[in-house]
């Protein structure tokens, strides 16, 4: 399939991965961040993990702690939108309060902001859990792990539900894009007659299996 390539975005935009660990957040982001970059956008992933081991070494996983990661992330965001990069990031950052700290920091600037809602049944996500953290967690053999020994809180009205354990990464990713072709701060994605044949690069297929996304 070919899309056109038109001129990037100006203003740039924050799209939000949230949900718990292995839903397919990160996963997802890679595959829209090399749609939104094959149309000309300039994108940037900042996934939690990585933040950890840079912007937020020596955070631990208090609640206070916690938000303190999103809040760092929301900062960086904040910066590269407001010059023009697409941002995705992907973060568990469990607290609703937090989120919405990142989202109104946004708006101020008037950055667009995206929540994606990434889930998966808890089953699912014990089975994709190649370290077996999860079973650790339910043991009492891991503190503060979200969704099982420390909250997690749903988002109150994401801009857009994926449910990773019932469609494709490709059906995710066009339902994603669809979303943002309609929103005012992404005139340049194709609309949604075109997203209806979107497919992902074969290539990128065994890295999505094996994060667990793809079957």
């Amino acid at each position: 399939m070919a899309w056109e390539r038109r001129d990037p975005i100006s203003g740039g935009a924050v799209i939000w991965f949230t949900g718990l660990s292995g839903a397919g957040k990160t996963t997802l982001a890679r595959a829209v961040s090399r749609e939104l970059a094959s149309l000309g956008h300039k994108t940037e992933i900042l996934d939690g993990d990585d933040v950890r081991e840079s912007l937020s070494r020596g955070l631990g996983y208090s609640k206070e702690d916690r938000e303190e990661n999103v809040r760092r992330i929301g900062f960086v965001a904040r910066l590269l939108a407001r010059n023009g990069v697409v941002v995705l990031a992907s973060a568990i950052s469990p607290y609703q309060q937090s989120r919405d700290d990142v989202r109104k920091a946004l708006e101020k600037d008037d950055v667009s902001f995206v929540e994606v809602f990434v889930r998966a049944p808890l089953e699912v996500l014990i089975e994709r859990d190649v370290k077996g953290l999860y079973r650790k967690a339910l043991a009492g053999e891991i503190e503060n792990f979200s969704g099982i020994s420390d909250p997690y809180e749903e988002p109150d009205s994401p801009d857009l539900v994926v449910d990773s354990a019932a469609e494709s990464v490709n059906e995710s990713t066009g339902r994603l894009l669809s979303l943002l072709s309609r929103s005012p701060g992404f005139q340049i994605i194709p609309d949604s007659q075109e997203l209806s044949g979107l497919q992902i690069e074969s290539s990128a297929d065994g890295e999505l299996r094996t994060e667990g996304y793809l079957p």
